[in-house]
């Protein structure tokens, strides 16, 4: 036949032979499932897959995804921020198509349904209930309680497909049914039957008749907080008010889109007392790691912006990376320069959990170790991340008087706020880190905040919520 020569000939005749191609079995068990799925991402084709595989080691859709956010496509031969944003939006649209969305955007959705509620039915009471009304980092479906039965056709249809269910209910149930609709079953049944005189009562007024402290949305999981309101030992959860300044950020000196100064400023525009820049570091090749020569460089740049803006204040941070024997990228002559240092794992994240929690602790008992970066790795709806015994590395920490970040991008959310009261038990300072590699990013410690209200953190412990005076304190004890 013209055109088919002897090799694809046999090729087509053991393709019809056997149904495969040994060949390409054999390349197939050596490419991760991941890689093969990224090529159903509109925009990109097998070379630039292979590209991003091989280059930036990304290996599924999640990390994909999590590397266009960190502006790492656009320096990649190529790509730039126009196949970036490309990319990012049709990872997206197939996410969503899988029925689960990140909070961050079915909060956007949700508000905007709730905000042309109020104009079209300024008299009606109405809120979200339901798993968003919790802050859930994952959300299946947006939950609307409604005071009255409205025509709900011709509301916002959301884009992404996130579904909306509209609850009605009688005026004088309201509040009742607010709690009904916003808890879990397991706290429902932790807490009294309602009784008749709590119609027309608050949602406070209700908890108050039921003999209890009232209980924040974000805690009614059904887990210890209806224990602790019966013996009004709920603390005063944090608020986003309390953050003093942002920790673990990233600049052009590494992946960051932004300039140092860009950076310090936006965070001047948004009422914080100081920032803490946390570029890579040199083994992180695939995000610019700072070498020796441009940490100094760095430094420098810092004294002369602190004498600008005072009383503003930049601290000189750096995320190290913990290599895969435990030890912090650099040695101790640049480590101790350093006024606090995010210790994070990076690359060889296939381990099991003997091998995870051995290199974690090593690098916890690292005396330059400030704070543990996102301490499983994970990516929500993308990468489970690797395991680790929380309560070892919570310990580990405890000993060693090392904070744990809460990374407050909402595709982390590391550490998972279930473990927040285990670290508060211990005396382990959390730090809600925006990681913001864009100066917007820096907006991320809502979620974080989000996150952490539902682990009970309260001001005291969240390492970002101390002063200027007292984390200058804090950095150099």
């Amino acid at each position: 036949m013209e055109g088919v020569g002897k090799s694809l000939a046999l090729k087509i005749t053991e393709l019809q032979t056997n149904g495969s191609l040994a060949e390409l079995n054999k390349l197939l068990g050596k490419t991760p499932n991941g890689v093969i799925e990224m090529l159903s991402i509109k925009g990109i084709g097998p070379k630039k897959v292979g590209q991003l595989w091989r280059e930036l080691e990304v290996e599924s859709i999640g990390e994909l995804l999590y590397a266009c956010n960190e502006n790492r496509l656009i320096e990649l031969k190529g790509f730039g921020e126009k196949t970036q944003a490309q990319v990012k939006k049709a990872i997206e649209f197939k996410m969503a198509s899988a029925g689960k969305f990140h909070y961050y955007a079915a909060e956007i959705v949700a508000d905007k349904i709730i905000a042309e509620i109020k104009i079209k039915h300024p008299a009606v009471l109405v809120s979200l209930t339901g798993a968003i009304r919790r802050k859930c980092e994952i959300i299946e479906i947006i939950d609307v309680l409604i005071a009255e039965k409205i025509n709900t056709e011709n509301f916002i249809k959301p884009e992404n497909s996130i579904p909306v269910n509209f609850i009605f209910c009688d005026k004088d149930n309201f509040y009742d049914t607010l709690i009904n609709t916003t808890a879990t079953a397991e706290h429902l049944v932790l807490i009294d039957s309602f009784k008749a005189s709590t119609k027309n009562k608050s949602e406070e007024a209700i908890y108050e008749s039921l003999g209890m402290q009232y209980i924040e949305p974000e805690l009614r999981e059904g887990l210890n907080e209806v224990k602790l309101a019966r013996n009004k030992n709920i603390p005063k959860l944090i608020e986003y008010k309390d953050l003093r300044g942002a920790l673990h950020n990233h600049t052009k000196y590494s992946d960051g889109y932004n300039t140092l100064t860009e950076m310090a400023e936006e965070c001047i525009k948004l009422g914080y007392e100081y920032f803490g820049v946390c570029d890579h570091s040199q083994s992180a090749f695939y995000a610019s790691g700072m070498k020796p020569e441009n940490v100094l460089k760095q430094f420098a740049e810092i004294e002369v912006l602190n004498k600008q803006l005072v009383p503003f204040k930049i601290f000189k941070g750096i995320e190290s990376d913990i290599l895969n024997d435990g030890r912090l990228d650099y040695d101790e002559e640049i480590l101790k320069q350093f006024d606090f240092v995010v210790a994070s794992v990076h690359s060889n994240l296939k381990m099991d959990e003997e091998k995870a929690n051995t290199r974690l602790i090593k690098a916890i008992e690292n005396p330059h170790t400030t704070i543990l970066g996102h301490p499983t790795g994970r990516l929500l709806l993308s990468r489970q991340g690797y395991p680790v015994n929380h309560k070892k590395i919570i310990d580990a920490c405890a000993a060693n008087n090392v904070a744990i970040e809460l990374n407050a991008h909402p595709y982390r959310l590391d550490i998972d706020w279930r473990w927040i009261p285990y670290c508060l038990e211990k005396n382990v300072k959390i730090s809600i880190n925006p990681d913001a590699h864009v100066k917007e990013g820096l907006l991320d410690m809502y979620y974080g905040v989000c996150a952490a209200r539902k682990g009970m953190l309260t001001k005291e412990m969240c390492l970002n919520a101390m002063s200027l005076t007292e984390i200058e304190k804090y950095f150099t004890s």
